[in-house]
């Protein structure tokens, strides 16, 4: 579960215009193609990640279809990629998310709400959600973590 919500928080995005550039930094390189997915809006990317849950996700993130969504086994993760994918619709998908910080990125996410974002504890994923809910890319120069922070910075169009 832990390792999960690692690599969630390093997903977490809305679909939205972004710069495929910042994702060629990225060390991991699953984390990597799924953001080039969705910077791009080309799920095709997805087809590398080797865990299907993930690869579904990306799926669900880059072509914004939540169908995707259905085959992810962890629960969470199924409830994140609703919200996340299926945007203002989808929100009441973040409502069955247990981990609180995921909850509250994923309402802010759905709904491009920033507020939801004060409640995150870490500041590094505080001000991920702050950047690409509130689609601005000054929040995510504050991130310490190098992936994170490139992260933000293609999807906080």
């Amino acid at each position: 579960m832990r390792a999960m919500m690692v690599f969630l928080m390093s997903l977490w995005a809305a679909v939205a215009a972004a710069d495929a550039s910042n994702c060629e930094s990225i060390s991991d390189s699953d984390a990597r193609n799924h953001c080039r997915a969705v910077a791009k809006h080309d799920k095709s990317a997805c087809e590398s990640i080797g865990n299907s849950d993930r690869r579904n996700y990306c799926r669900a993130e880059a072509s914004g279809d939540k169908s995707h969504c259905e085959s992810i086994g962890d629960s969470n993760l199924r409830n994140q990629c609703r919200g996340v994918a299926g945007g203002s619709s989808g929100a009441s998908s973040c409502e069955s998310i247990s981990d609180s910080d995921a909850r509250n990125h994923c309402r802010a996410v759905a709904k491009h709400d920033k507020s939801a974002c004060e409640s995150i504890g870490d500041s590094d994923k505080r001000n991920y959600c702050r950047g690409v809910a509130g689609r601005n890319k000054s929040a995510c120069e504050s991130i310490s973590n190098s992936d994170l922070r490139n992260r933000c910075r293609a999807e906080a169009n």
